[in-house]
């Protein structure tokens, strides 16, 4: 904790050095001693008032937010002309150029045009103003500004700007996000549903929810994180909660962008951006490039494809169709540091296994339709199909030494590690594990919107259905030496998964004050595992046709509350029932036996309030409570253990507390051409076995889940200028972890296990905007004290986070 007393410290002479540098007094300022310059309301075209819409005076740091009614107040705009730009999630931006002169108080009436489509039904917050007003929940939203503060080398930067969210660097460049929500093991996400642009991303949604593919977050204009009772009408999870990535919408005139960003170790960034529209036709394409020689131990090279199409067909249908390619190649791998390693230094971004290889490529391809049927009843439909093929190239080892340990008879003489320590020394094998795996998903999803009027009262309900088919292709294909593609084929089958999903959720509207949501969603997953060719003991690989298949039906209930004594406040709470079906391939064993594997499922309550009572300082706390009568544990490689497959770990207790705080000095200390904001998230997590369980004759209750910290910490400075220039100073803090589930301190020989210590990490932007060339060049350095720490145990030994690193790069609007 004495590091975060460190970022306090510096964030407060930072303070102290904008306050004695500037030439402005800073008394403190009310509202009746400022000038107003501009004030007005924004409505939409049917006369509704837009709360929270963002209001910006571009060239200046001068913006607000509307009101619940739609107002807002700008003060002291010296006189000339400014543009005012307009936007709010669901609606097209609009901008007007407006005159100050001679103190005379300028008035705007703003009207909204919605967007014609969602693309595709692109958001899972009903409403993106400050308070969340609408939603019974804990949720986040991340911006676009947000994002280009941060300038993140990783989503997983971003991720970390929402309280309860915990995610574990495995790579350095969040290819494959590990997202943990509340204490839930981030292992390959498997207990969130990640989206993009509210489209599935994970290999199989039902049988295989890993994420082997992540969205580049360099492309994206929002990230949603929805934690709260609402996440009932999304699936197959509702475990820990919903990610939603948001790209661009095509916009209403013709913009586009060039970035580029350069770094350490080759590191190189490229993206061009367009997007216009053309009479009733609106289109958005993105081309991403990245490519790096040494991030850390990563190699890789990526290219990110993606378009947009809005077609406004007439005045009640809409259409959107999108299309995304995306390639990888990197030297990923599952090896890491034996602790003897990480003790010595100086091998933390060694390459262990310099040929293993991982190609990871994507194709998708999603429609939106909206079809008005009348002033109250709208028709959305989503529909979509993407395949996804990971292949990945690994070369096999050993772990051993210590007295009397002999190393294997296809050793190829590399070995890594003390020889001397028992399990401290991995000896590399001459073969080769070729995983060769391929992913077929498509669904469709009607979703009908009614706005009714039962018990005289204002109503919206949303009833619909999803459908989705899943298919699995998996090979083994062992090389007889290091870094070959080619081999003996040791395993094959296919996974098949149909799965019907029908949901309901009404929202009653009590009084203007108070709204009550209730809704359940069924969900009915049939799956079938075919293996065609495996090894049987004491026969050897052969050919067989083993074929098992298993059901599984749900109903999964929830409901929340909305209370908002005044403009300024919104209180909410909510109950759910959680759930997440088994992995095909762990649910039915490889010789075609059912396993009684049960479902996860847990029933997670929430209480809390979001409030902006002061124009200057926003804040949230939200206290919840998950209780699992069945968690499931994972064994697999991937989460560091000695083969595929989960166990029913039993009964689990999620407890704590989300807080979150902004705090804008500007307002408070009446800067007029600087903007100058504070803020910090902090999460106290208790996450523990509640039930007897023995391991290796131990019994468990009451020992913490694995990675699950019991503080997260995150915070910021930022510091905006009309002059052009800005900086943002972040600090992320993650206390200690255990990474087994006896709790274990003292760490294993090969690296595995073992108390994880807590760390802390400061990363610093600097940027600086030239409005007449419609350009912004940054300078960023993450991990600026040059932090050296252990991020990860997984899969199979230390990763080591990032050292010192540091970019360079611009951006060119047109």
């Amino acid at each position: 904790m004495n590091r975060i007393c460190t970022l306090l410290g510096i964030c407060l002479v930072t303070l102290v050095f904008v306050l004695s540098s500037s030439q402005h007094s800073f008394a403190l300022i009310s509202k009746e001693e400022k000038d107003l310059a501009l004030t007005g309301k924004v409505k939409s075209k049917d006369g509704e008032p837009i709360p929270y819409a963002n209001i910006q005076v571009l060239g200046t740091v001068k913006g607000t937010l509307t009101n619940i009614d739609g107002s807002f107040e700008i003060f002291d705009l010296e006189d000339g002309v400014y543009t005012v730009k307009v936007s709010a999630m669901g609606y097209k931006a609009i901008t007007r150029d407006v005159e100050v002169k001679n103190g005379v108080i300028k008035e705007l009436d703003l009207i909204f045009a919605e967007i014609g489509v969602d693309m595709p039904e692109i958001t899972v917050i009903s409403e993106k103003d400050r308070m969340f007003s609408k939603v019974p929940g804990a949720v986040t939203f991340i911006d676009k500004r947000e994002l280009k503060a941060l300038n993140p080398l990783s989503g997983n930067e971003a991720l970390r700007r929402s309280p309860g969210v915990h995610v574990v660097d495995e790579e350095g460049m969040g290819m494959r996000a590990n997202i943990g929500i509340r204490g839930l093991d981030p292992d390959r996400s498997r207990s969130v549903l990640v989206l993009e642009d509210g489209v599935p991303v994970a290999l199989s949604p039902y049988g295989e929810p890993e994420l082997y593919y992540t969205p580049a977050i360099d492309r994206m204009s929002g990230v949603e994180i929805l934690k709260g009772s609402g996440q009932i009408l999304y699936g197959p999870q509702t475990i820990g909660g919903v990610v939603n990535y948001i790209t661009a919408t095509p916009p209403q005139e013709q913009e586009g962008a060039v970035r580029i960003q350069g770094g350490q170790g080759g590191l190189f960034t490229g993206m061009l951006s367009y997007g216009n529209t053309f009479g009733t036709t609106g289109v958005q394409v993105n081309l991403l490039k990245k490519r790096a020689d040494n991030v850390g131990p990563t190699q890789f090279d990526i290219t990110d494809f993606n378009t947009k199409f809005l077609f406004d067909l007439n005045e009640r249908s809409t259409l959107g169709v999108k299309l995304g390619v995306y390639n990888e190649i990197s030297n990923s791998t599952y090896v890491g540091l034996t602790q003897t390693m990480f003790d010595a230094g100086g091998q933390d971004y060694v390459r262990i296994a310099p040929d293993d290889q991982l190609d990871v490529k994507r194709y998708s391809l999603s429609f939106s339709h909206k079809y008005k049927i009348s002033e109250k009843v709208r028709l959305r439909t989503i529909a979509y199909g993407y395949t996804t093929t990971r292949n990945w190239n690994r070369q096999d080892f050993a772990v051993g030494g210590g007295e009397g340990y002999t190393p294997p008879a296809n050793w190829t003489g590399t070995v890594w590690g003390d020889t001397e320590v028992a399990g401290g020394a991995l000896y590399m094998r001459n073969s080769t594990g070729n995983r060769n795996r391929q992913f077929e998903v498509a669904g469709i999803e009607p979703r009908l919107e009614i706005d009714h009027n039962l018990f005289s009262k204002k109503n919206e309900l949303i009833v619909g259905t999803r459908f989705l088919y899943e298919r699995a292709f998996e090979q083994r294909i062992n090389g007889t030496q290091a870094g070959v593609r080619s081999g003996d084929l040791v395993e094959d089958e296919i996974r098949t998964g149909h799965a019907i999903s029908a949901y309901a959720q009404n929202k009653l509207h009590l009084s203007d004050k108070f709204s009550f949501s209730g809704g359940v969603r069924m969900e009915s997953f049939d799956y079938v595992r075919d293996i065609n060719r495996r090894s049987f003991p004491g026969v050897g690989i052969r050919d067989t046709s083993l074929v098992a298949g298993s059901h599984i039906v749900e109903v999964i209930p929830g409901m929340g509350f909305n209370y908002r004594p005044t403009q300024k406040l919104n209180m909410f709470g909510g109950v759910h029932k959680g759930f997440a079906p088994p992995r095909i391939k762990d649910a039915i064993s490889n010789v075609g036996d059912v396993y009684e594997l049960d479902a996860e499922q847990s029933w997670n309550y929430e209480l809390g309030f979001r409030s902006d009572l002061l124009s200057w300082i926003f804040m949230e706390m939200t206290a919840f409570h998950m209780e699992f009568s069945n968690q499931i544990i994972p064994v697999s490689e991937s989460s560091g253990g000695v083969g595929f497959g989960v166990v029913n770990g039993g009964a689990t207790r999620h407890s704590g507390l989300e807080t979150a705080l902004v705090m804008d000095f500007s307002q408070v200390l009446g800067l007029s051409r600087t903007k100058l904001l504070y803020d910090i998230n902090a999460t106290f997590i208790n996450a523990t076995f509640s039930e007897d369980r023995f391991i290796n004759e131990m019994n468990i209750s009451g020992n913490r889940t694995p990675y699950a910290p019991e503080w997260l910490i995150n915070t910021a400075l930022t510091l905006e200028t009309e002059s052009g220039w800005g900086a943002r100073l972040v600090g992320n803090y993650v206390g200690q972890q255990f990474t087994d589930l006896e709790n274990s301190i003292a760490p294993s020989a090969n690296g595995r296990t073992g108390q994880l210590p807590s760390y802390f990490v400061m990363d610093a932007v600097v940027n600086y905007t030239v409005a007449k060339w419609n350009t912004n060049f940054n300078l960023t350095v993450k991990n600026l004290t040059d932090e050296r720490y252990i991020s990860n145990r997984r899969p199979q030994g230390i990763r080591v986070g990032l050292p010192r690193f540091i970019t360079a790069g611009f951006e060119f609007r047109f």
